[in-house]
This record gives C-alpha cells, sequence and structure tokens, in this order.
C-alpha cells in the first residue's frame, strides 16, 4: 500500500498544481469575473430563446436566429448523453480555467503514455498549455476549439497504450478519450487530430513491417477501431443530428449551379477555396513561432508610452490619458491574414529543445511527431502553398467542410512541445555528455543563424501591411508612418528577446555538460526560463482588461428606449437589424430575428440575402420573413426602429403555385415575385395550380412555442397557405384538425406551404426529431456496453493479479 501510495502521489501533486496554475493565471475568476468572449457573447444571443424554454422541456428549434433553425449546434441537451456529464466533472474548474486545466493534464497524461519521468511530463504540460495560441482562443471565445484540443493528449495516450501492446487499458483509454473529444463538438479540431493519427499509424505500420511485427499492429489497429467505433456511438445523437443539419447549412451542397452576379459557380460542394483559405499564414509569418510579434503581433496591439506614435502625440499636445488609451490598440500586425488576435507564439525556449531533440532524440515518437510538424505547417501557409492546399481541398475528403486553415497549426502547437521535451529529458539524462555538448552546439548555430538572418532581413522589409490603405485613411498618412516604426521597434525588440532566451537556455545546458550544473538544477532552471518565456508573451494579449464582471456583459443586450418600444408588440413576428445583417446576435436575444451568429449558417437563408437583398434585387424579401421592424444606426450612434407596414405575416394563402425547373431558376424568379399572391417551387411533386382566394380567407397563429406552432384557418375553397416559417426538411410535421398529417412542401426558397382543405381548420406544426430518438438509444446501449467492457477489464485485471 505505501508502495502504491509513493507512486500514486507525485501524480496528485502534479494534479493539483495544475489545478492552482490555471486558477492562478486566470485569477480574475475567482472575484467573479468572466473574460470578454465575442464569439461567447453572440452565443448568449443565440441561445436565450432555446435557454429560456428549458425550464418547460428541451426545444431543439429555435426561432430566434436567421428565421429559424435547429438547436443541435447550439448546445443541445440530449437523452443518455452521460458522457457531457463526465465532460462537466473533468472541467470542474470555473471557465476559463477549467480549459486550461484540461490542456494541463491531457498532455500530462499523453507524455506519462510516452514514458517520460512525470516531472518532464509536468514542464510539457505547462509548455503545451500556456502555448498563446491555446490562450488566445479562449479569450475570443472559440471555447469548443479549446475544448476539442484539450483532450488531443487523452486520445493520443490511449492509441500509443495499444501500440504499446496494453491493448485492453488501451481500447478503454481510447473509447472514452474519443467520445470525449466527438462530444466536444468542434470536428475541425478532430478532423485535424485524425490527420496526425494517420502520420502516426503510418509511421508505426513502416516501423512494423521494418522489424517484422506486422501481427501485433494489426491487433493494435483492430483495437482501436472497435475503441473508434464505440466512441462514435457513444456520440450517435449529436453525430447523427450534425449530419443532418451539415447538408442544410454553408457547409452543405448547395442546389444552385450560378453565382449573385450569375456566372457559373466553380464550387457548389462544401466551402469556397477562397473561403477555406482566407486565413492563411504567410510563410515568413510562421516564424512568430519563435519571435514573437515578428509582423506586429496583433490587429489591436498595445503600443505603450515608449513607442513613436505615443510620443508624437504627446509632443502635439494631446491630453495623455486620451493618447494612452488610443495607443493601447493600434494595428500593428502587417501580416496577410485579415485579423489576427494575437501571434501564435510557442516559445524560442521550447523551439531551442525541438532542434536539440532532432539530434538526441532516438526513440519512435520522434519520426511521427516531426511529421506532425511539418505537415501541419505546410497546411496553415494555405493558399501561401497551393499545390498542397488545392489537393488537400479537391481530393482529401471532408477538407473543405472546415475554413480558416491556418488553425491546422494546432497539431504543430501540440508535436513541438512534445519533441522539444523528449529532447530537454534525453540531454539531461544522457550518458555521453561530450557528446550531447556536441549536439548543443548544432543546435545553437541552427537557432542563433535563423534569428540572425531575421535581423539582418530588417532592412529588405516594407512593414506595410494589406490594411494599411483603410488605416491611412483612418488615422492619416504621418501617424501610419509611426506606427510601421513602431512595427519595426516591435520586429528588432522581439528578436533582441528570443536572442537573449536563447542564450541563457544555452548557458543552462552547457553549465550541466560541464557538471557546474546537477540534473534537478538544471531542471529547475529550464522550467523557470521556459514558462517565463511563453507566458510573458502571452500575459501581453491578457491583461485585467480582458475581464468584466457578468453585469458587464448583459449591457451588450440591452435595448435603447426605440428598441424597448417594439417590445410592447405583442404579435409573433421578427425583427431584422441592417447593422448586424446576418453576423451578429444581439438582436436574437431579445426578439425572433432573421440575422444571428453562427459559423454554419442555414445555407438558404444566407443565399436568399446574397442573391436577392445584398444584390438589391427583390425588397420583398423581408415582407415574405415577417420582418415588421428594421433597425439601424445613424450618424449619431441613434438607433433608428422602421416599423414596416408590408410584412406578409405569420401565414397567408396565395392564388397560385408556379413550379420552375430548378434552384436556379426559383432564385431568378425571386427577382419579380409577389410573395403575398404567388409562391414558387422547384419541387417537382408539385404541378402549377391556381387557388381561389376570398376576400375573408385567413390563418392566424393562435399558440406559439419555439417547437410547436398552432394556427387556425377559414378559407370557402381548398386553398395553399405559406407560412413565414424557414423550411427544414426532417423533423417537422403538420397536422390538421389533430388527426390528418399533411405534406409540408417548400416555397419561396426558404418557407414552408402545406394545402388545406375549404372550411375552418385548426393546424399544428411540432417539430419532433427522429434522429434525437434513434440516437439516444443507440447512445444508451454504447455507453451500458462500455460499462460493461470496463467492469469485466477491472475483474481480468484483479484476477491476472
Amino acid at each position: 500500500m505505501k508502495e502504491k501510495l509513493q507512486h500514486i502521489l507525485p501524480h496528485l501533486v502534479c494534479i493539483l498544481l495544475f489545478v492552482g496554475i490555471a486558477l492562478a493565471f486566470f485569477y480574475p475568476i475567482l472575484q467573479g469575473k468572466e473574460i470578454q468572449q465575442s464569439d461567447i457573447v453572440q452565443y448568449i444571443g443565440m441561445s436565450k430563446e432555446r435557454n429560456d424554454f428549458r425550464q418547460v422541456r428541451e426545444s431543439y428549434w429555435t426561432n430566434s436566429a436567421f428565421g429559424g433553425m435547429p438547436t443541435y449546434q447550439l448546445g443541445a441537451e440530449y437523452p443518455y448523453n452521460y458522457i457531457k456529464k463526465l465532460d462537466r466533472v473533468i472541467r470542474f474548474l470555473p471557465r476559463p480555467a477549467d480549459y486550461l486545466f484540461l490542456y494541463f493534464i491531457s498532455f500530462y497524461i499523453f507524455l506519462l503514455a510516452l514514458k517520460v519521468n512525470y516531472r518532464y511530463a509536468f514542464l510539457g504540460a505547462l509548455a503545451f498549455g500556456f502555448s498563446t495560441y491555446l490562450i488566445i482562443i479562449l479569450t475570443v471565445g472559440h471555447n469548443a476549439k479549446a475544448h476539442a484540443i484539450g483532450y488531443f493528449g487523452f486520445v493520443l495516450a490511449g492509441i500509443l497504450l495499444s501500440f504499446q501492446r496494453k491493448y485492453l487499458w488501451g481500447f478503454l483509454l481510447t473509447t472514452l478519450a474519443l467520445a470525449l473529444e466527438i462530444n466536444a463538438n468542434h470536428f475541425q479540431m478532430t478532423y485535424y487530430l485524425l490527420l496526425l493519427v494517420i502520420i502516426l499509424g503510418g509511421v508505426r505500420l513502416y516501423q512494423a513491417i521494418k522489424n517484422k511485427e506486422l501481427k501485433p499492429y494489426i491487433k493494435s489497429v483492430a483495437v482501436l477501431c472497435g475503441a473508434a467505433l464505440l466512441a462514435i456511438l457513444m456520440n450517435a445523437t449529436l453525430l447523427l443530428t450534425t449530419k443532418e443539419y451539415e447538408a442544410f447549412s454553408t457547409r452543405g451542397k448547395s442546389d444552385l449551379t450560378l453565382t449573385a452576379q450569375g456566372q457559373p459557380k466553380t464550387n457548389t460542394t462544401g466551402l469556397s477555396k477562397d473561403y477555406i483559405t482566407e486565413y492563411s499564414y504567410g510563410i515568413y509569418e510562421s516564424l512568430d513561432l519563435i519571435v514573437p510579434r515578428l509582423l506586429g503581433g496583433s490587429n489591436h496591439e498595445n503600443l505603450g508610452e515608449k513607442s513613436a506614435v505615443y510620443n508624437y502625440l504627446i509632443a502635439n499636445n494631446y491630453p495623455p490619458n486620451q493618447v494612452l488609451q488610443f495607443t493601447q490598440h493600434l494595428p500593428t500586425y502587417w501580416g496577410e491574414q485579415p485579423i489576427v488576435a494575437a501571434p501564435a507564439y510557442i516559445g524560442i525556449v521550447v523551439f531551442f529543445l525541438f532542434i536539440l531533440a532532432l539530434f538526441v532524440v532516438k526513440r519512435k515518437a520522434k519520426w511521427w511527431l516531426l511529421a506532425g510538424i511539418v505537415i501541419s505547417l505546410l497546411l496553415s501557409w494555405g493558399k501561401n502553398f497551393g499545390l498542397l492546399t488545392n489537393f488537400m481541398i479537391d481530393y482529401f475528403p471532408l477538407y473543405n467542410k472546415f475554413r480558416a486553415v491556418s488553425s491546422v497549426q494546432t497539431i504543430l502547437e501540440f508535436c513541438m512541445p512534445a519533441l522539444a521535451i523528449l529532447g530537454l529529458y534525453q540531454y539531461l539524462t544522457y550518458d555521453k555528455r561530450e557528446e550531447a555538448k556536441k549536439y548543443l552546439y548544432y543546435t545553437t548555430a541552427i537557432v542563433g543563424g535563423l534569428l540572425l538572418l531575421l535581423w539582418l532581413a530588417k532592412g529588405s522589409l516594407s512593414f506595410q501591411g494589406a490594411g494599411d490603405t483603410y488605416y491611412s485613411q483612418a488615422y492619416g498618412d504621418d501617424l501610419m508612418r509611426l506606427i510601421r516604426q513602431d512595427r519595426e521597434s516591435m520586429y528588432t525588440t522581439d528578436i533582441l528577446r528570443s536572442f537573449i532566451y536563447m542564450i541563457i537556455i544555452f548557458g543552462i545546458l552547457y553549465a550541466f555538460s560541464i557538471e557546474k550544473l546537477n540534473e534537478k538544477v538544471a531542471f529547475v532552471f529550464i522550467t523557470i526560463l521556459l514558462v517565463s518565456d511563453i507566458a510573458g508573451v502571452t500575459k501581453r494579449y491578457l491583461s485585467e482588461d480582458s475581464y468584466s464582471f457578468p453585469s458587464e456583459t448583459e449591457n451588450y443586450f440591452i435595448l435603447s428606449k426605440e428598441e424597448k418600444k417594439i417590445l410592447e408588440d405583442k404579435e409573433y413576428f421578427r425583427v431584422f437589424s441592417l447593422d448586424e445583417a446576418l453576423n451578429g446576435a444581439r438582436i436574437s436575444y431579445s426578439f425572433h430575428s432573421v440575422g444571428g451568429y453562427h459559423a454554419a449558417k442555414p445555407r438558404r437563408i444566407q443565399e436568399l440575402f446574397d442573391y436577392q437583398f445584398y444584390n438589391n434585387k427583390n425588397p420583398q424579401v423581408l415582407n415574405l420573413l415577417n420582418v415588421k421592424y428594421i433597425l439601424q444606426t445613424d450618424k449619431e450612434g441613434r438607433t433608428i426602429v422602421i416599423k414596416n407596414p408590408d410584412a406578409l405575416g405569420n401565414a397567408w394563402f396565395v392564388q397560385r403555385l408556379s413550379v420552375v425547373e430548378n434552384a436556379d431558376k426559383l432564385m431568378q424568379s425571386l427577382d419579380t415575385l409577389s410573395p403575398k399572391k404567388n409562391a414558387i417551387t422547384s419541387d417537382k411533386s408539385l404541378k402549377d395550380k391556381f387557388y381561389q382566394v376570398d376576400s375573408l380567407a385567413s390563418v392566424k397563429l393562435k399558440e406559439y412555442e419555439p417547437d410547436r406552432m398552432v394556427y387556425t384557418s377559414h378559407n370557402s375553397q381548398n386553398g395553399l397557405a405559406v407560412f413565414s416559417e424557414i423550411y427544414y426538411p426532417h423533423g417537422w410535421k403538420a397536422v390538421i384538425d389533430g388527426q390528418k398529417e399533411t405534406l409540408i412542401y417548400q416555397v419561396d426558397y426558404t418557407l414552408r406551404a402545406i394545402e388545406i382543405p375549404a372550411g375552418e381548420h385548426t393546424i399544428e406544426f411540432v417539430f419532433s426529431p427522429k434522429l434525437v430518438k434513434i440516437g439516444g438509444w443507440i447512445t444508451l446501449f454504447a455507453s451500458i456496453l462500455f460499462v460493461l467492457i470496463t467492469i469485466g477489464a477491472i475483474f481480468v485485471s484483479k484476477k491476472i493479479k
């Protein structure tokens, strides 16, 4: 028992330290504050109706955004989702400390699976967790991305155990870790992890063939395939609903073959190449991995009191307080990406140790980690390395479903610290110190030479960014000249900073190699140096100003005096903000909105606005979407509320249904459509038809819930009623008089329509998705199976002992 405790105690201490470090790093959360996460603020607006209605029941549909959409990607709670409950237990700390803790513990377990000493695993966890990119995605609200990255280490640890022929425990850990990874619901990150797993599997296959160990390799792969299948089944509802919605979203295939300008589309499946590669790392920009502000840092860098801009404004008698405030948010980034919140700095110390590892590490893990680094770096260049990127988009399955290819560098962010720690561990435990010293010289020459080249390249750089023309108009040419001067100063300052850190790490390792420092003392010095290097840069972009109390976040949703008057209108209608359009969810918090904020918008709403509203074709688009109020901000910043008297209401009978041959013709026909009288569809099961509509005919909404709407209709003739609700091909049922289910047709590109018999009737629309029920039962079965296998594994393990 005592031996067991001595074995477990170091790991418990590391876990407690991870908890303390995560809380200390985000210490304002202990005061009740939150990080101002822009994306999460938008998410709050999007999910408000669903959260409010959750007191009644779980609704899988909301009408508060984009005219209506499923809540599958808005935090829907599915039945029997025990994995989600386990995830909440693991992430027990307040946000975002919970994600930092997850980074730490996951990477720690991964390095232990690589058979790294716990002290080095602890240092590796800090090197990974404090990586600037991983912290910055938390500050902007990319929680799902951070969540998925956080489980990388757990998944890879399970895979490594399987390849180490610990099949049973490898199966259990891989199953559980992959189930948690999928549950994080950021499939782009999971996809990138899969690329790394393929690389790992490929390298292992080569080594198995070379060493004539193909049989255990096949057994390991079989175990991992079984684990992956069970993990997928444990997330059946999430995956089934996501797949269903993906086809409906902008990530799915478009029915349109012509652009909004009438030109043939080059791509109708997935996202366009321009959109996918909009955020591509510049080849030179990638060196900000080792020099943080090589390209200026971010689009809103804090220049401080020592900058040329500050001194210029002070010299021109501007108030110091205003000048200081102004210089805190200036566009110092001069790379090619549209927006950069911070450089993806991985640390000059980590990079130095990584180069050292290339010489001293002889283990199998070196090759798949190195391959992961190289491939992710090349892929992150996107349009700047079109040969590889175009191949991946055109031929690699699902690659065209994801945008912002620069984020594939998360694989590099994972692999480089891992290889760096292996290098450090190998160096400090190397028997041949003279040989190690030679490798230290090689490393210093490579890293130092690279920094020297960057220093010498300064004279050939313009320090001018793609957006400088815009900024010149906003700030003036003189101020932009000074900003470029500050960019140059940042460039040289941070190269010098990296050079100093390189000299210090060299000095520590050299002192160890000549026996002036022992292994433990050298380890402590390197730990302090590494953490101060990475965390020091990260803290530049995470200040006290990054936090606020929850009440301050709620202020974003406070309505103006004019907007509050809309609340007096108790009818069911939609509101459209010209300022937000389809890229903001502030209005969704208080009203049913046509706009919203989501990475995968409903495709047909996006296309309707692209082809009609933004193209100035048919202003009746807002009418058929029942937009009763339009919001706009004037030059003085005041909100103007415009009441739209032509909004068509919740539903109406039309006089004619026209059928066209395809989606392109349908969209073109909308240019001149009078939606009050006519409806148009490309549904081949229907035919052109005229309907008699008397002056008293009506369809009125009587009951409203997000997933249930009840209407009453009156018409002396059989008629076609168009409902100003978004058509979704799955889950919705329309029942007339509680007895007869009727078909729902898609008309006017986005809306629903049904045929209603003559007379007075009650029509009920209910959203009851079958996939949620089917997925729930599959998830329950898979979870029970996993528990039974775990119990069996424990029993067998005890029996063997």
